[in-house]
């Protein structure tokens, strides 16, 4: 991964608002209406130049590819942007009837397990907004379905990473790019599915993080950058009634980063990004846990950058962690200085004085200046661009305040 030797760099997190005509085109496919695979790997090609070339127009160093490859859908109703690795692992049961209502599962006392989605402490606490259709917050009638384990699960997307490796590979050198990086679902997030195969939950999630290093593999093989995303580790904390202690919760998350470092060994780190949040859905997060308490466990994942919602203001006062916590040698962190949780576009000003405040803390070299999180499906284009803009017009400022 590049440091940021002469300006500060910037980069952002994931996903980036699709063209129209991708959007008709994966929906047509996803209806299963008849489509011409070659026309729509000509859209998808063009759209995914097109969008490192904006990233590039506008001031951002390393980008991605917008994740339009990921299919964020299927004739069952779930959409989110982990369920592409659905229709890319063989042994789940896309059919439900995994339906997440209600509690899953009761903890015993002294027990950290997830109860399920639709009984996260955030919601249950503003109930009355997260069902009010004008409260900002409204997340439909109810939960979608969601698939089964049901058989052993192996990697069956290779035809589509593959694509999505070449769509970016032609991306970058059409626009002269020197890096670019792709996501890829981390096991922990991946494996939040209900599981009737396997013996035991960690048993199930060490088997999609094999069947994922597919994945992983041929991303970082093809010289891209892998960001591997994981909200679970932190958003899983919401997940689990009752609130359990600190260092219980840190147990059961380091389960789960052994489990993603055991998918990704032999891999190089220095390719190799991490990205965690608490969550991007638009609601008041007062139970979200403190940076403070899982900055470790994020530490100990085995790759060189950190990137981590900072903008947004749930997080944004936890840059202090880093006057504490020392970033291990070699290690770089991609903060998130402008955030999807809103439609305000941050001031360059704002941005640049975001920056120079984990410089002070880390090194100007070890700083990448980010996205808390996909921009796309989250606020319009056209806020989503201004965003990155400004990012970018920040960064150039604080840069010229760096490198005088």
């Amino acid at each position: 991964m590049r440091m940021s030797r002469d300006h500060i760099l910037t980069s952002q997190a994931g996903s980036l608002p699709r063209p129209d005509d991708l959007i008709k085109a994966n929906g047509a496919r996803e209806a299963g209406e008849a489509t011409d695979e070659a026309a729509f790997e000509r859209t998808l090609q063009a759209a995914v130049v097109d969008v490192v070339r904006k990233q590039k127009e506008i001031g951002i160093d390393v980008p991605g590819d917008g994740e339009f490859g990921k299919s964020m859908g299927h004739k069952v109703n779930y959409r989110a942007w982990w369920s592409y690795c659905f229709n890319r692992l063989g042994g789940l049961d896309l059919t439900g009837p995994g339906l997440h209502e209600g509690v899953a599962k009761r903890a015993k006392p002294g027990e950290v397990v997830l109860t399920s989605f639709a009984d996260r402490r955030d919601r249950t606490k503003f109930l009355e907004v997260y069902k009010d259709p004008e409260g900002g917050v409204y997340t439909g009638p109810g939960m979608a379905k969601w698939p089964v384990c049901t058989g052993a699960v192996v990697y069956k997307g290779h035809d589509a990473i593959k694509a999505d490796i070449a769509h970016m590979k032609a991306a970058l050198k059409a626009n002269g790019v020197e890096e670019g990086f792709m996501t890829s679902v981390a096991p922990a997030s991946a494996s939040r599915l209900p599981n009737t195969y396997y013996k035991t939950d960690e048993e199930f999630m060490y088997a999609v993080g094999e069947a994922m290093r597919d994945e992983y593999k041929a991303i970082v093989d093809a010289g891209l950058i892998l960001q591997l995303d994981d909200p679970a580790i932190a958003e899983n904390w919401d997940m689990i009634n009752p609130e359990p202690s600190v260092e219980g919760y840190k147990k059961f998350s380091k389960v789960r980063i052994e489990a993603l470092n055991h998918s990704i060994r032999g891999l190089p780190e220095d390719r190799i990004r991490f990205h965690l949040c608490w969550g991007s859905w638009h609601g008041p997060h007062t139970t979200d846990i403190p940076m403070r308490d899982i900055v470790d466990v994020m530490l100990a994942v085995k790759c060189q950058g950190y990137s981590f919602e900072a903008g947004n203001v749930r997080h944004e006062h936890e840059w202090t962690v880093w006057e504490d916590v020392k970033l291990p040698d070699g290690k770089i962190i991609l903060p998130g200085i402008v955030s999807h949780a809103t439609n305000v576009v941050e001031h360059p000003e704002l941005v640049a004085q975001r920056i120079l405040r984990f410089t002070k803390s880390v090194g100007r070299e070890r700083v990448i200046a980010a996205t808390d999180c996909g921009l796309g499906g989250r606020v319009h284009p056209m806020i989503a661009w201004a965003k990155m803009g400004s990012l970018a017009q920040g960064a150039a400022l604080a840069s010229r305040e760096l490198w005088r």
